[in-house]
């Protein structure tokens, strides 16, 4: 059971593509006046401004792959360090996109079984959808690996925004290590997905709350790393549950419901649903 693979924070800005319109201009050359560094510094604002918008736009649209680009031309034109708003813009994008191609990998696999059994002859055309959802599935995971890895985590500043990028590292590692065709590359996706969510975890417990929903998610989608990906239903469910533990003692009677808190227990929520299937998963395991 995934969790923040479904879950966005409460005050995720929602979200708006459409290029602006290209100017031309006569090829002569033209002596400009130097602009003073205020106008300068007010139309770099308004340019990132205009891009915020249009992937908010996009957004409400339901085009995610407008929402990257805007986002993406943010990072280009200035640098690693996203707002709030346009960091969880990038993150629901690059999910909604993800969740339905591996959901649309998930009928299509099991399309072919149910035909290997019938000898109708389909089974074939079947697997050439199946390839061409893993090819696109990789194209996406790869595209935003390489923005984190090229911008966002090298930028990222220490806290909360250097464990939510590792986190999402270590996402769609998995992702592309619960497709991979051939073992070697499995392998290969599952150690740098190991890797980054360690070093989110670790960061995680040295500088945030343990109610904390980025922490919380965090522990949910490694722990749902260690059983889906490592078989190891053992080291998922005490991740899950030292996730748990701490954040339940941490609770005091003084605590407010803020819509931070409600997303946290939102995720403890799934904390405990994983842990008890996968301990029930070990009880009745021969």
């Amino acid at each position: 059971m995934e969790n923040v693979d479904g879950w966005k924070p409460s005050k995720v800005s929602t979200c708006f593509r459409a290029h602006p319109p290209r100017l031309t201009v006569p090829h002569v050359a033209v002596r400009t006046r130097k602009q003073s560094p205020s106008k300068a510094q007010a139309q770099t604002h308004d340019k990132r401004t205009q891009y915020l918008f249009i992937a908010e736009l996009a957004g409400e649209a339901e085009r995610y792959e407008d929402v990257t680009t805007q986002i993406k031309l943010i990072v280009q034109h200035f640098g690693p360090q996203l707002t709030l708003d346009e960091r969880n813009l990038l993150s629901v994008a690059y999910k909604n996109i993800t969740n339905n191609l591996r959901n649309s990998w998930r009928i299509v696999d099991t399309l072919e079984k149910m035909e290997a059994t019938r000898k109708g002859g389909k089974a074939p055309l079947i697997r050439m959808q199946r390839a061409k959802i893993e090819a696109e599935l990789e194209r996406v995971c790869r595209d935003i690996v390489g923005l984190l890895e090229g911008k966002l985590v090298r930028g990222a500043k220490a806290g909360e925004e250097r464990v939510f990028y590792l986190k999402m590292k270590g996402d769609y590692y998995r992702y592309l290590a619960e497709f991979a065709g051939q073992k070697e590359a499995r392998n290969k996706y599952a150690e740098e997905s190991l890797t980054a969510y360690k070093l989110a975890y670790m960061h995680a417990l040295s500088v945030l709350e343990p109610t904390h929903p980025t922490r919380l998610g965090l522990a949910l989608n490694f722990s749902v790393f260690y059983h889906d990906v490592k078989q190891s239903p053992e080291r998922a469910c005490h991740l899950a549950k030292s996730a748990l533990d701490d954040a339940v003692s941490s609770f005091s009677e003084d605590t407010v419901m803020s819509p931070t808190m409600r997303d946290s227990l939102m995720i403890l929520q799934l904390l405990r649903d994983d842990l008890v299937l996968w301990s029930a998963e070990m009880m009745n395991a021969p």
